[in-house]
């Protein structure tokens, strides 16, 4: 699990300061305030691990359209463009196993040179002295304590072949690259139902960025006799959008399939593409918080997209059920004051599904183009201390003015 993040000259965040993270993580405010581009951090240094090039040795990979972000190039994600900025990134973490440290903290820093971007060094820190790796005038030189010995670049966060005294740093180099193989990510933007669906028996890690892989994920999962199938018609159910669903092989070579649904019961089947818009793009939603393997780290984008507000409330509820009872982490960027007022709800009441500990909740805004953040200081009644002044928007303001123009308009008719 990720514990803290900073992120610094990355678009417009000039500094985030130091983010606690916890096992649900929400990030909230107006569009265009910075909410995202917290997020493409993580995604950006998980593409960077996963470049299938193993001898490409640029510090960060900025994507193309096939990754999980594009972001262009250096000059493009440096704070306002300003070429003599340093791009530091710091992410702390829970060790997963086998890693014997409780925790890791890894930091790194980026300048452009010589019209590329270039790494001044990185370091990693666990219960014990830090390791780092720094450019100097003879190379880059890798440091433990007061000891410099010669290194080769990998990449923003490690070393080429380590042997000798750099043994024993690629247990870190190691352990980051897990860490980010356990992120999984879902984005706002999901794609349009399909008449049929095509399985050749994958088993995908995921359900895609648009969620075009959602019921390849469903059929593996069944394959491998995971029960997924008792959690999705029931979350289905409470959202209330449809009543039951089934998968209809429509070929003898089982590849070729039908999502049919049940709006009500007893009702008829009818294809996905016959029903309203919000199942399709809910469904990735609840297959991705359902079949990732326990230990994942969860990126979701406007979850409760095309979701009516009573729907949005319940989706609440389903991430509060993941986190609790799944060992799965989510952070995630909402504009959804209902999602919210439900998960207030929840640490309110005495059964405690979740407390205020479990949760990490952030207002995000922008100001003259450089992005603050400030956390929300919830109490252990789901309150919040600091609410922000038209955190969403501002409701009252316009019941207040509609009420003044019914005032005046029945002044006229009197």
């Amino acid at each position: 699990m990720i514990t803290e993040l900073r992120i610094q000259n990355f678009k417009s965040w000039q500094n985030t300061g130091r983010l606690q993270l916890a096992p649900l993580t929400g990030l909230f405010g107006a569009n265009n305030s910075g909410k995202t581009s917290i997020l493409q951090v993580l995604l950006m240094l998980k593409q960077t691990v996963e470049h299938p090039s193993p001898d490409w040795n640029e510090p960060l990979y900025f994507g193309d359209e096939e990754s999980l972000v594009n972001l262009g190039s250096f000059d493009d994600i440096i704070h306002q463009r300003t070429n003599d900025l340093d791009l530091e990134i710091s992410v702390s973490w829970k060790h997963i196993e086998p890693y014997s440290a409780n925790s890791l903290s890894f930091s790194t820093f980026i300048v452009k040179k010589d019209r590329h971007p270039h790494l001044v060094e990185f370091c990693y820190a666990a219960n014990g002295p830090y390791l780092r790796v720094k450019w100097t005038p003879q190379g880059y030189r890798f440091q433990s304590g007061h000891d410099f010995i010669r290194a080769n670049l990998f990449r923003c966060y490690g070393v080429t072949s380590p042997t000798g005294p750099l043994e024993h740093f690629s247990r870190y180099q190691e352990a980051f690259e897990n860490l980010f193989s356990h992120i999984l990510y879902l984005g706002p933007l999901r794609e349009h139902p399909r008449p049929r669906y095509l399985w050749k028996g994958d088993h995908p890690k995921g359900v895609g960025r648009y969620g075009e892989q959602a019921i390849a994920a469903l059929l593996s999962q069944r394959v491998q006799l995971r029960p997924i199938d008792e959690q999705i018609p029931k979350w289905l159910q409470r959202l209330e959008l449809i009543d039951s669903y089934r998968l209809n092989p429509v070929s003898d070579t089982e590849q070729d399939y039908e999502f049919l649904v049940k709006q009500y019961k007893d009702g008829p089947e009818v294809r996905l593409t016959d029903v309203g818009f919000g199942v399709s793009q809910v469904l990735p939603v609840l297959i991705l918080c359902y079949s990732a393997p326990e230990g994942s780290i969860l990126i979701l984008e406007q979850p409760e997209a095309h979701l009516h507000p009573s729907a949005q409330s319940e989706l609440g509820d389903v991430l509060v059920d993941v986190v609790k009872n799944r060992n799965v982490q989510i952070i995630l960027e909402s504009h959804s004051a209902f999602m919210l007022h439900r998960l207030q709800r929840r640490i309110a009441e005495e059964e405690e599904p979740i407390s205020e500990k479990d949760t990490a909740l952030y207002f995000c805004q922008i100001n003259d183009g450089t992005s603050t953040i400030e956390q929300l200081d919830v109490d252990e009644y789901g309150n919040i201390r600091n609410w922000p002044q038209n955190f969403f928007g501002d409701d009252v303001g316009d019941l207040v003015e509609k009420t003044k123009a019914e005032m005046k308009r029945r002044k006229v008719i009197e």
